[in-house]
Formats: C-alpha cells, structure tokens, sequence
C-alpha cells in the first residue's frame, strides 16, 4: 500500500485526519470508538489522558470532507485546526491503520529536545498524543472509488 503523510499545524493540539482511497472503502475499523481507541492507545502509552467522541467535532469533519469529495486534494483546509492527512492508494487504509502510521513517527521523536531527528518526520505523533487534546470528531464520505475520511481533534485551552 502506498502512503503518503504530511503535516500542517496552526494549532498543535488539533487533528484533521483526511485518509483518501482509490478504490472501495474498507468499513472496518473506521466507526468512532476505533478511531478514539487508536488515539487513546497511543496517549496510554505515554501518560496523556484519554480523548473522547464529540459530534460537534465531527461535524466540522463532514463539512470539510464534503469540499473535497470533488477533487480528493490533499490540501489543507487552513482552517482553525492543525491537519493530518494520510492516502492509501488500494482501499484498505483504515482510520485505524492511519493513526498507527502517524504513530509509528514515535521512534523519529526526541521528547527531552521536542523535534524530530533530522530528516524525520513526526508532527503527526505529536498531534496524537498532545495532552490537552480532549476531543475526537470523525466523517466519512465517499466519491466512487476515492472515499474521503476526516477526524478532528479538539482541545482545551
């Protein structure tokens, strides 16, 4: 599977998952509490409370995903939250598979230094277990053979 990652951060303590497919959505793996349980995972493993569902979140997701169900650009919303976007090109990429790939930034992370190791990428696993992340919101629309997938996360101040 082919997968491209970029990160994009106006606010570091808010998640835009955007997962593109070229062909027909895998439904597993993709309702809300999976998407929390992948994120919540990840937090555990390093101390940082747990996140929960929130419509209202979501919502911002769905409305999003509907501009791009047109073009399935990866571009960036610049809107007021921070964005993760994950492609798979044979379908089968889940949001759980996407958060495991953001994840996997963990071993490029320097947490005494707060970077990446150089030439790494890790933005994305800092998004997923930034501490005063407090919210979770997921849409998934789909456009034949490119469904769209988008999460947000939201914080407290």
């Amino acid at each position: 599977m082919a997968m491209i990652s970029r990160t994009f951060a106006t606010f570091p303590c808010v998640i835009l998952l955007i997962t593109l497919s070229l062909t027909s959505p895998c439904h597993a793996q993709n309702n809300p509490q999976d998407y929390v349980d992948a994120h919540n995972a990840a937090r555990a493993a390093v101390g940082v409370p747990n996140i929960e569902w929130n419509d209202q979140v979501a919502a911002y997701a769905q409305q999003y995903a509907q501009q791009r169900i047109g073009d399935c650009a990866l571009q960036h919303s610049g809107g007021p939250y921070g964005e993760n976007i994950a492609w798979g090109s044979d379908g089968s990429l889940t949001g759980t598979d996407a958060v495991q790939m953001w994840v996997n930034e963990k071993a490029d992370y320097d947490y005494d230094t707060n970077t990446c190791a150089p030439g790494k990428e890790c933005g994305h696993y800092t998004q997923v277990v930034w501490r005063n992340s407090i919210h979770l919101g997921c849409a998934r629309i789909a456009k034949p053979k490119r469904p769209i997938q988008l999460v947000e996360k939201s914080c407290i101040g």
